[in-house]
């Protein structure tokens, strides 16, 4: 260090250290508060566009800002691991008797995995310079971390709102690490969507309103993992066969083409039996079941009930008869959304008088 600012020789270190951990991406940002940044939140929010999210409204002066959420933050270490997948995204797009999990959670749950490397860096650190505080965040705190992560250069955020690095494209798990290091920041990265619309327009809900900007509320995502009760009737046949989580429009991408496999931790590899499950297998589940089959993976969080509905609506849109005796036993359950979404899939596979 140099009068308490780190040198970019020790900066070089820090990112060999992170990539050693397994990170494949990682770059440094100022904490202060973005002026712009701050307003496309606030924008986004009075918008409604989050939804039922109400921590994102209720935290906004934390997540205005790394030093909003912490004042002595002088740098952000921002980071990325790899998640890119082994098998095309888009292949049980027609398998209307397959349930679509998305990728990033057919593995391990991304937050244990994230989160041991990140404190792994952080104990580096502080070891190294002794005295220094950090503080680790993956998802789970008020933190921006994708326009975070454009900041410190490790991609942009793409029209589809997501974090695109040229070279692992759309398929990062980002981290990040607050220290009160003076830390040289990186430059912005440029955008290079270009004139490109392919994330826009595979998306069957119309849940992008224009370029860099979404509505939650439309969102397949948001809609099978964060949205409570039942999903409105105009949005169900889009959800297709995705019973948690969605894509579409990150697997289109064509920077995805220089995200290399070998780069994907370990701990993110699919599990068989979620690469291409069929929809009947998971009517049946009850609370035990539900915990028992997704224990150790993000899914286990939004619960057996939210679940379930999600796979009514799939099977609902499956066409598949044999579903019927599995859905109409859910009619009478005793969650009102479950029991909802069983009605509907129960009168779109029954053939018509």
């Amino acid at each position: 260090m140099v009068n308490g600012a780190v040198t970019n020789d020790f900066a070089a270190l820090i990112e060999r250290e992170a990539r050693a951990l397994g990170f494949a991406a990682c770059g440094f940002a100022s904490a202060d508060e973005d002026p712009l940044r701050a307003a496309r939140l606030e924008q986004w929010l009075g918008e409604g566009h989050h939804g039922s999210m109400e921590w994102m409204e209720t935290r906004l002066q934390h997540r205005r800002s790394p030093q909003g959420l912490w004042p002595e933050a002088r740098s952000v270490i921002a980071l990325g691991l790899s998640y890119a997948p082994a098998i095309d995204p888009m292949a049980l797009e027609d398998a209307k008797d397959r349930a679509r999990i998305s990728v990033y959670a057919q593995g391990r749950d991304y937050h244990d995995v994230v989160k041991k490397r990140l404190k792994a860096l952080a104990r580096w650190l502080v070891a190294e310079t002794p005295g220094a505080q950090v503080k680790v965040f993956v998802d789970t705190a008020p933190v921006m971390e994708k326009p975070l992560g454009e900041a410190a250069g490790i991609g942009w955020q793409g029209k589809h709102t997501n974090l695109v690095s040229p070279d692992h494209g759309s398929w990062l798990f980002l981290g990040a690490i607050y220290t009160d290091l003076e830390l040289v920041p990186a430059a912005p990265h440029r955008d290079q969507c270009g004139s490109c619309r392919a994330c826009l327009d595979i998306c069957p809900t119309n849940a992008f309103p224009a370029p860099y900007r979404l509505d939650a509320r439309r969102c397949i995502s948001y809609l099978t993992i964060e949205h409570k009760g039942p999903v409105a009737l105009d949005l169900r046949e889009g959800i297709g066969n995705r019973i948690y989580g969605c894509d579409d429009c990150l697997a289109v991408c064509p920077w995805n083409k220089f995200a290399s496999k070998a780069h994907a931790a370990r701990e993110f590899l699919p599990r068989a039996e979620l690469t291409a499950p069929r929809i009947g297998d998971f009517l049946t589940l009850d609370d035990v079941g539900f915990r028992a089959l997704f224990s150790g993976s993000p899914i286990k969080r939004i619960g057996r009930d939210r679940f379930v509905r999600n796979c009514l609506y799939a099977a609902g849109n499956s066409g598949n008869a044999a579903l019927i005796d599995a859905v109409r036993l859910l009619i009478s359950d005793p969650d009102p959304a479950v029991s909802d979404a069983a009605r509907w899939a129960l009168a779109r596979l029954m053939p018509c008088p």
